[in-house]
């Protein structure tokens, strides 16, 4: 699929941000039109604004799809999940590190077949355009190939997806390790292939500190020295086990994020997944760094691994960026919407009140943030890339007897992210083309 390149244009309500709302507040970050026009070509947004604005500019013989009772956003940016996982959506596991061995990693064995790496790719993606997400931060498998069918399959979308092959050389089944070397071999062929061709992006991907070796880690600092451009991800302080492992296996760090940081994975464009149990120390150090978090909240649950804390996360001394991560399958379903719910209730379970600002912004603009991508991606303004989702605001019965009691654009929005799923998806633009439409 190819972007879009005659001009065309979009009319409907429209929302996007200009701004952090944790810092600035929802008022001053959020940009509502009621009646938009957003102005397409190339691939990219032309022209956004009020209809009534920009209609004269437009030549009458531009085609225009007008959407009612829908909200046009940017498309959704999924900063955290696991395509290969797909398969164990749901699987009933005690903790984390029960939950790994049990599933996960009898699951990603199975990735060794790489007819099953594509048809599972194919889907993963398949499902994102359909609950609207347009970007995601993905992790393969161990195996080389789990990357190059995923790029393949997202290249065929023109989606703009960033990825990496799971390095991972002990504590795991040996079917699943490779070496320090082979692990660097591996994604460095992958990064001098794919990262920058078409609308795809290369992270480096250590899955977590205890599944590395001190040679790995230092492997993966190393490619990121060569590579400087690319991403890295990784998880954090997901699990209280899991931390109190990380202090046996690294004796001789300050904490879990020294342990990055002594191998040169805290920087600009790193993703660290979770971080629940972090210290004010290591939120600090993030902030420093410009690297990034991302809140999994429906993995958390199912899980039993903790609360993300908000406050600590968006300290207004220190905010550090933050995006939300579906993270499938300890994540129980690819939706933003229903993932932004989540959110919203562990908020509340520490005291913070999320509202429905700050839980769009962090599907959208926060996201890109986190991923730096926040001048291609992530919001709806002339220059930009011309993702977006278009969401049906009477996507069911429930949902449109509720919306007949909204008296506000905040109202509508937190509705949504508490009502709604997947079959709000109306419509998806992927650089600027249509590549999903719901069937009704």
């Amino acid at each position: 699929m190819k972007p879009q390149a005659k001009l065309q244009a979009i009319r409907g309500a429209a929302l996007t941000f200009c701004g952090d709302p944790f810092l600035i507040g929802a008022a001053a970050a959020m940009h509502y039109e009621p009646d938009a026009l957003i102005v397409m070509e190339a691939g990219l947004i032309k022209a956004f604004g009020a209809y009534a604005d920009l209609r004269n500019q437009l030549n009458p013989q531009t085609p225009i799809t007008i959407y009612a009772d829908a909200l046009i956003m940017p498309g959704f940016i999924d900063l955290h999940v696991h395509y290969p996982q797909t398969q164990i959506i749901g699987a009933y596991g005690k903790r984390l590190i029960d939950w790994l061995n049990r599933y996960t990693f009898v699951a990603e064995q199975q990735f060794a077949d790489i007819d099953h790496a594509r048809v599972v790719s194919q889907f993963f993606l398949d499902e994102c355009l359909r609950v609207g997400t347009t970007t995601a931060m993905v992790y393969g498998t161990v195996h080389a190939h789990s990357v190059e069918v995923f790029f393949e399959a997202a290249a065929e979308r023109n989606l703009r997806m960033i990825a990496g092959k799971v390095m991972m050389d002990r504590n795991a089944p040996d079917a699943l390790c490779d070496t320090a070397q082979s692990g660097y071999d591996d994604s460095r062929a992958l990064i001098e292939k794919w990262h920058g061709h078409e609308r795809l992006g290369y992270a480096i991907t250590p899955r977590f500190a205890p599944t590395s070796s001190p040679a790995q880690l230092e492997a993966a600092g190393a490619l990121w020295r060569d590579f400087p451009d690319v991403h890295m991800q990784t998880h954090i302080s997901e699990n209280t086990d899991e931390v109190a492992w990380v202090k046996q296996l690294f004796p001789g760090h300050h904490g879990y994020l020294d342990v990055y940081d002594h191998y040169g994975l805290v920087n600009k464009r790193a993703v660290f997944g979770h971080g629940i149990h972090l210290t004010d120390s290591e939120w600090q150090r993030l902030h420093d760094a410009e690297a990034a978090v991302a809140h999994c909240p429906t993995s958390n649950e199912f899980l039993g691994s903790g609360l993300f804390r908000f406050d600590n996360a968006k300290h207004k001394g220190r905010p550090v960026r933050v995006g939300l991560g579906t993270d499938i399958g300890a994540g129980t379903c690819l939706s933003p919407l229903r993932t932004m719910g989540e959110a919203y209730k562990i908020g509340e379970l520490c005291g913070h009140s999320l509202c429905a600002a700050d839980a769009y912004f962090l599907s959208t603009r926060g996201a890109a943030e986190a991923l730096h991508l926040d001048d291609k991606i992530g919001s709806i303004a002339a220059g930009m890339e011309a993702d977006l989702v278009v969401l049906d605001l009477k996507s069911t019965p429930l949902v449109e007897f509720r919306m007949k009691f909204c008296n506000s654009i905040e109202e509508v929005l937190a509705i949504q992210m508490t009502m709604a799923d997947d079959r709000a998806t109306r419509a998806v633009y992927v650089a600027g083309a249509l590549a999903y439409e719901r069937v009704v």
